[in-house]
């Protein structure tokens, strides 16, 4: 039993920690991160958090890792309850842009930020970014590919076009609303999507007719 306690701390702690340096890239970059710097916000030991990640390197990767169950539990799982098709397509962007709006990290994005962060900087920490990107563009296709499957959007949709589209929308709406007014931000990110998606389906009743 004492053994599982102590598992079961160090499971809090480590993900505690991995939660602060998520938040913290947001604003200082993965490039910016560092041991010292998380155990003085979180109040632990240096020496504690170099048990769980042996570089700086392992710990960019782990946050990186962490930020993709962050945007699964709040982004794509709660979307996933809804009907398959364009309702699931509606529900995913407009829970990213519910997530962004709620300043859930406080410098926006996490994946916006460290791509265009890493970007051109060859490594694993940018091989790992453009993997989740990739996956992230596929899963997008997958929602889009099942809505002409299920007949609510058009047989002859670019399945790739429809989805850079909705990417290109929630992306802009990360970037704008940290420079610029945010809500006109999220406010035209819904409306562009929601407008997209009334015109290509058959059935717009599927759909919101406003926000």
């Amino acid at each position: 039993m004492t053994l599982d306690g102590r598992v079961a701390r160090g499971d809090r702690t480590r993900t505690a920690v991995l939660d602060a340096a998520v938040a913290l890239a947001t604003e200082a970059g993965l490039d910016g991160l560092s041991l010292g710097q998380l155990a003085d916000k979180l109040g632990v030991s240096k020496s504690g958090l170099f048990a769980h990640w042996r570089s700086k390197e392992a710990l960019q990767l782990a946050t990186i890792d962490r930020a993709l169950e962050q945007w699964q539990e709040r982004i794509a799982a709660p979307a996933l309850r809804a009907p398959r098709g364009v309702r699931r397509l509606w529900a995913l962007h407009t829970a990213r842009i519910d997530f962004y709006a709620a300043r859930v990290l406080p410098g926006g994005c996490f994946f916006a930020t460290t791509e265009f962060e890493y970007n051109a900087r060859p490594g694993p920490v940018r091989d790992r970014l453009a993997e989740l990107f990739d996956r992230w563009t596929a899963f997008l296709e997958q929602l889009v590919a099942e809505a002409v499957a299920a007949r609510e959007l058009p047989a002859d949709t670019d399945v790739q076009q429809l989805a850079y589209e909705i990417e290109a929308l929630g992306l802009t709406a990360a970037m704008r609303s940290r420079l610029l007014d945010p809500e006109p931000a999220y406010r035209h990110a819904r409306q562009g999507v929601l407008d997209r998606l009334r015109a290509l389906c058959p059935d717009p009743n599927l759909l919101p007719e406003g926000l």
